[in-house]
């Protein structure tokens, strides 16, 4: 299986859909389903019943998972989305962004 080019905690670019141009950072990845959940982007909203659990009801609101080919890392440089290459330095596989060459993973 091949190494994991966006993690837990990095930023992203959302590249299309109703939350493009957007940033925030990822919350958890679902790499079977190739999925991948962002803070405060794709916010969906659920209405509930009143049941015992919850008395009042009303709108429940959480990020929903979005398709991963949806969202690019951000370059530390810049912000601006970028792909991810991976290069050993002082013996170690770290990240790199293409565009400016700054390591991402410290």
């Amino acid at each position: 299986m091949a190494a994991a080019k966006i993690k837990k905690g990095d930023n992203v670019v959302v590249l299309s859909g109703k939350d493009k141009g957007r940033t925030g950072t990822v919350r958890q990845v679902m790499p079977k389903e190739g999925k991948i959940v962002v803070e405060g982007i794709n916010v969906a909203a659920r209405h509930r019943k009143p049941s015992q659990a919850n008395p009042q009801g009303g709108i429940d609101r959480f990020e929903a998972p979005m398709p991963i080919s949806k969202v690019a890392v951000a370059d530390p440089k810049d912000g601006k989305p970028t792909r991810v290459r991976f290069e050993e330095k002082d013996g170690k596989k770290v990240r790199v962004a293409v565009k400016s060459g700054e390591t991402i993973d410290g």
